[in-house]
């Protein structure tokens, strides 16, 4: 079957994307932005890729005709605390026109269960986006889901944070909230189950695992796997917002999807009937096995996607080629430059940056440096990095994004994220001399900007200059 993936980058994207080329389908990638497109070049050459923004006026001539189903995974809830909503039913829209003219059969949409009559904003979007494919020309097999664990989910990461970080935690009244996660394996099974299935066109399935469980013993079931004492206090007066700067302090989310995610947690999540596990005899496994397959892929380093690298955890929202060339005019650079012994265990440090590894020299100022912008609405460093030595265009490293990483030719690059007055590049290359090229350049935005750079000097001197040296060090 050709294959339509939109949402390719998103955490469910990448991870359905592999199977759905092992089962020998023609996929087309479609994203914003083809330099976000976080693939390797064996499997790239297996793809075609197209450039789709769903919330732009319609261009039905970049789609080709001969569609034959299509996974239609967009989201818009972490870009937004406003009119999220707006903008997903307009997503929505936009995709029924673009597939109008096409041969397309079949549309699978993976949505969130909305079985109550009091919906959050976020469901009641999930819902009316559904109602709002249902209105396209093919048939709809719609996926409504509850919290998705697996590793890299963003469930998944607040739990670890939390759990990790707070062995007493004082919890706002929605941890008694019932909901009934699912494993990111069994949600993956139910979505290549149904595709093509004619018995699935045109209906809405619940898909759930066994188990119905609040907010709290999801947590401490979490700390019995890990083998951590965990203590939990539930006080009833904090506020939706108050627990959305909760999560935002303490976990690696952005405060956007704390709020949307928090307006969520207050409304019973139980899914409505197991049809669809018989119809592809399914049988989804239990919170504690999720947990546990989870770690298997962390610690194996077999992390395939991460919520954290899309592009919405951070300050990003337009095309990231504007970036990939770094301005000379008008900007303060930090240049530095040392002879390599062994280029290629530099290059090998370069790509283990941040994350565990950390910034090679003064790692206790950089996540001072991260404590500030987390407090000043920003990224902080919580986001880490997905795999401990790959990476790729595209990703969240701690509080930069990754514009480019050419490994053959020896270079990297870095836009930072956090909250500076300006706009801010770390640039790592290896010349044909061998010679490590570490740059840090900096374009101020009026004279707070200027004032930030020259008070950051000193700190700079020792900061850039000793990470270089550790990097071309033999040690």
């Amino acid at each position: 079957m050709r294959i339509l993936l939109t949402g390719t980058n998103g955490y469910i994207g990448m991870r359905i994307l592999p199977l759905l080329l092992e089962s020998g389908h023609d996929i087309i990638c479609c994203v914003r932005d083809k330099n976000r497109l976080s693939i390797d070049q064996e499997t790239r050459k297996k793809v075609s890729v197209i450039e789709i923004d769903f919330l732009t006026t319609p261009d039905p001539s970049k789609l080709p005709k001969n569609i034959d189903a299509a996974y239609y995974l967009i989201h818009s809830m972490s870009s937004s605390t406003k009119d999220f909503d707006k903008q997903e039913e307009i997503s929505a829209q936009n995709f029924n026109i673009y597939v109008k003219n096409t041969n397309i059969k079949q549309v699978i949409y993976l949505s969130g269960i909305v079985n109550e009559k009091n919906l959050s904003k976020h469901l009641w979007s999930r819902k009316n986006v559904e109602e709002t494919l249902y209105k396209g020309n093919y048939n709809l097999t719609v996926l409504r889901s509850g919290i998705i664990v697996g590793s890299g989910s963003s469930s998944f990461e607040i739990i670890r944070d939390l759990c990790e970080k707070l062995p007493v935690m004082i919890t706002p009244k929605w941890v008694n909230t019932k909901t009934q996660p699912i494993a990111i394996r069994d949600v993956l099974n139910f979505m290549t189950g149904v595709l093509g299935n004619t018995e699935c066109y045109n209906k809405s399935y619940d898909i759930s695992g066994p188990d119905v469980l609040t907010y709290k013993q999801m947590l401490y079931q979490y700390a019995k796997i890990r083998n951590i004492k965990l203590f939990i206090f539930t006080l009833p007066i904090m506020t939706p917002r108050l627990s959305s700067y909760w999560l935002y302090f303490v976990t690696s989310t952005s405060y956007k999807l704390a709020l949307n995610l928090v307006d969520s947690m207050s409304i019973p999540v139980i899914a409505n009937g197991k049809q669809l596990q018989e119809i592809l005899n399914i049988q989804p496994m239990t919170y504690t096995k999720a947990l546990e397959l989870a770690f298997i892929k962390i610690e194996q380093n077999q992390v395939v996607s991460s919520w954290k690298d899309s592009m919405i955890s951070g300050r990003f929202r337009k095309n990231i080629q504007k970036y990939i060339t770094v301005p000379k005019r008008g900007c303060y650079t930090d240049q530095k430059k040392i002879k390599l012994k062994n280029p290629e265990s530099a290059l090998n440090r370069i790509w283990a940056i941040g994350g565990e590894t950390g910034w090679y020299y003064g790692n206790w100022l950089w996540k001072i440096r991260g404590y500030f912008d987390k407090f000043f609405g920003g990224v902080g460093l919580r986001r880490g990095r997905t795999h401990p030595d790959e990476i790729s265009s595209g990703d969240a490293l701690d509080f930069w994004r990754v514009l480019v990483a050419d490994k053959n030719n020896m270079r990297l690059l870095l836009f930072a994220e956090m909250k500076v007055p300006g706009e801010a590049w770390l640039e790592f290359d290896i010349d044909n001399n061998n010679i490590l090229h570490q740059t840090a350049t900096f374009r101020p935005k009026g004279i707070w900007g200027r004032a930030y750079w020259y008070l950051m000097i000193p700190f700079h001197y020792f900061i850039f200059g000793g990470m270089i040296r550790r990097i071309a060090s033999e040690i």
